[in-house]
């Protein structure tokens, strides 16, 4: 499905986020069965794709990194080492969880 605007993408963003969450309040049995759709964002340069992915991931307490010049064809990959892709993913999600555990035990320390 083509979305063409701002407005319908972070529509069809925000369903498909809704989707998934409601995918993993499901009995492990029937999540199986419901298959979450990905999303890619295609488009010119400045039209805001990069801000939406960044604050869903921001909403959704999700590791975020922006990938540029790559191109993922039926021989594979080409561009940016995916291992790199991957460890910045990595490092990315670890940061998150030490932020998370920083404010947590911040406000146990004021109480």
């Amino acid at each position: 499905r083509y979305i063409v605007g701002q407005n319908e993408a972070k529509r069809a963003m925000a369903i498909a986020l809704r989707n998934r969450w409601r995918r993993k309040k499901l009995p492990e049995k029937m999540r199986d069965e419901v298959m979450p759709k990905n999303m890619l964002m295609i488009g010119p340069t400045g039209v805001g794709k990069t801000e939406i992915a960044r604050r869903l991931a921001k909403l959704v307490d999700a590791p975020f990194i922006k990938v540029e010049a790559t191109k993922f064809t039926e021989v594979g990959f080409h561009g940016r080492d995916v291992d790199q892709i991957i460890r910045d993913l990595l490092e990315n999600g670890i940061l998150l969880i030490k932020q998370r555990y920083r404010r947590t035990m911040k406000a146990q320390i004021q109480k």
